[in-house]
């Protein structure tokens, strides 16, 4: 069979990155949401930063997707996968690490995220430009 030049894609794990745990100072929600097998395949493989636009790391433990911040390492989200599609998910609230407050702003962050990274392949790098004109947006710059 002919090598060609694509990467392999691997399975993330925990020691492929920097990581701390979740901090004490945590709230949980429930993110009400429906995965196809494709998107629950691409969540499943994680993600290994490979540029520094690229601002998250993540991976699965079971039915747990633990998402980092690459820079840092603090853990910034947890969602726990349930059948029912009512997924929990814990929020870092540590205000040294993670600014937001809001369940409300989570759910729509975390939610855009997610719709990023389902994709097969994940494009880091316009999930960092809407990230970066969401925050620019937010703070009345645009």
């Amino acid at each position: 069979m002919a090598e060609d030049n694509r990467v392999k894609a691997r399975i993330a794990r925990r020691d492929d990155w920097k990581t701390e745990p979740m901090p004490e100072q945590h709230e949980t929600f429930v993110l009400k949401r429906t995965f196809s097998d494709k998107e629950m395949g691409a969540l499943r493989l994680g993600h290994i930063p490979q540029a520094m636009e690229d601002k998250w790391f993540w991976y699965t433990e079971g039915s747990t997707l633990w998402a980092h911040r690459s820079w840092t390492g603090h853990c910034i989200y947890r969602i726990d996968f349930k059948e029912d599609n009512k997924h929990i998910v814990t929020v870092n609230r540590d205000p040294e690490q993670y600014k937001c407050t809001s369940i409300e702003e989570d759910n729509v962050s975390l939610n855009k995220l997610l719709d990023w990274w389902t994709q097969t392949p994940y494009d880091h790098y316009n999930e960092w430009l809407s990230e970066t004109y969401d925050a620019l947006q937010k703070a009345g710059k645009v």
